[in-house]
């Protein structure tokens, strides 16, 4: 294809040049580890829903699921019903037990801060395991974070994967690594508003052009008769698995994080409302762009060498093809939106973790909050550095990528942080049994590709099955740990 036109080229440059602008802000808003952290705990309903929203959708969104639908037809979108599920069950049940457990035990910053406080963990092995989970997983999500914007910088300027990974990386590091939280979470609501309108506008225009709805049906099944059909070409063992996707949530850092830094308890039901009306939309508009797009170059074919190299660039393709240069460049930058909402919340998590769970707990307890505030800095570009080595093979594919980490947070957190806000009876050994269990078992799973189930099943199950157990089996916990559970049931049941 050739080089982008200019007009694109200068959205695309105002766009970057206004994140950089937030995280300005964002750095000036920052006064110590909390806000640079959790912002303070002070994000009002609108923010945390759209900040957990974009932080949660990543590249993937606008290029892996349409990719996706393009390839196989309709039938992909049981993922996105099964995280339409997960992500409900996750705000009605997670996030205001969380928001309030996460203030009551210590005001916990982070998620193995969290699960320290919340078991009276002394010895911080809980601390310890739950950073390693979060170091692993999140270096092989932020590189699928990195090869997604690698793409987008490469189709639009014509650019070496090589340079376009370097470059993709730097317009996000820079406002994470300025901003902290705060920028990271007011650049959210941004890219969200951003992405909402490209998955509303694209599947619209695509469908016109390729000649109305029923035109547009009739030539995705004349190019294959199963792609509007949801079981087609689909497995029950498949179905369940991309279901699956939605027990992802209930162990996801960066979307766990969104809930406890909500200014309160009450801003939780609204941010529910919000952030679900936002999802469904994105995500149908995400499944009618793939599944558009078949009947587009079905019709075009001399223009299908791009997503006859790629599937996943159906969206970029339509975007140039489709739209005067200068809406087309806004549409491209909500894929970057997309891209640098999740990668910068993944950063700053690893960042925070390293910071608050390792450097402050172990290596300098007295630490001040600027030199913690700095330290945290620094880490963002470590991990940075990582996930870009990780990314460097032009051939990775996001989804694959995404798939396998989403998996291992989920299965390794999932269980521990449902039973935490639930069970009285859950004991720091079970939540050590949980995590160390479900995290093997993706591991070892993904690896054998068992019966083609998608891991995160057997690693859920068994990481809470093995928290109940050995939960039982361990001595009951210590009366001031059950008293602040007692005392976080009784203010969740006021709502």
């Amino acid at each position: 294809m050739d080089v982008i036109s200019t007009p694109v080229i200068v959205m695309f440059v105002i766009y970057i040049a206004a994140m950089l602008l937030i995280g300005w802000l964002g750095y000036r808003s920052t006064e110590d580890l909390s806000d640079y952290i959790l912002g303070g705990r002070k994000l009002g309903p609108f923010v945390v829903a759209l900040a957990a929203g974009a932080s949660d959708m990543s590249g993937w969104l606008l290029m892996g699921l349409p990719g996706e639908v393009y390839s196989t037809g309709i039938s992909a979108s049981w993922i996105a019903i099964g995280l339409i599920i997960g992500a409900y069950f996750n705000w009605l049940f997670v996030a205001a037990r969380l928001r309030v457990y996460t203030e009551r035990s210590g005001n916990a910053l982070t998620l193995p801060d969290f699960f320290s406080n919340r078991f009276e963990d002394n010895k911080n092995i809980l601390r310890i395991v739950s950073a390693i989970v979060i170091l692993v997983f999140f270096t092989l999500y932020c590189a699928s974070g990195v090869v997604a914007g690698a793409r987008l910088f490469e189709s639009m300027f014509g650019m070496s994967y090589t340079t376009a990974i370097w470059l993709g990386a730097f317009c996000t590091i820079a406002y994470v690594f300025i901003g902290g939280f705060l920028a990271v979470s007011w650049t959210d609501t941004i890219q969200a508003s951003l992405m909402f309108t490209a998955l509303i506008l694209t599947p619209l225009i695509v469908m016109h052009h390729a000649g109305g709805f029923g035109e547009a049906v009739g030539a995705a099944q004349a190019l294959n008769v199963s792609s509007t059909d949801l079981l087609s070409d689909v497995s029950k063992v498949g179905i369940i698995s991309a279901l699956a996707w939605g027990l992802g949530y209930f162990g996801q850092p960066h979307i766990l994080v969104r809930f406890m830094a909500a200014d309160s308890v009450q801003s939780i039901p609204r941010a529910r409302r919000i952030g679900m009306t936002w999802m469904i939309l994105c995500l149908a508009g995400a499944v009618a762009v793939g599944f558009f797009g078949i009947a587009y170059f079905e019709a075009h074919p001399e223009q299908a060498a791009g997503v006859t190299a790629n599937a996943e660039r159906v969206f970029i393709e339509l975007s140039i093809l489709l739209f005067n240069p200068w809406i087309a460049g806004i549409l491209l930058a909500a894929i970057l939106a997309a891209v640098m909402s999740t990668l910068s919340a993944q950063l700053l998590v690893c960042s925070s973790s390293l910071t608050q769970d390792i450097y402050k707990t172990f290596l300098r307890r007295d630490a001040g909050d600027k030199e913690l505030v700095w330290f945290g800095r620094l880490m963002v570009l470590a991990v940075a550095l990582i996930a870009i080595a990780l990314a460097w093979n032009p051939e990775s594919r996001v989804l694959s990528m995404v798939s396998y980490a989403w998996a291992g947070f989920g299965a390794a957190f999932g269980p521990v942080v449902i039973l935490s806000l639930v069970w009285r009876r859950m004991t720091l050994s079970g939540a050590l049994a949980g995590m160390v269990v479900g995290a093997v078992v993706v591991l070892l799973w993904n690896h054998f590709a068992w019966f083609g189930l998608y891991e995160i099943i057997p690693g859920f199950v068994l990481g809470a099955l093995a928290i109940y157990v050995v939960s039982l089996l361990s001595p009951a916990p210590a009366a001031s740990v059950t008293r602040v559970f007692d005392e976080v049931q009784s203010e969740v049941q006021k709502m």
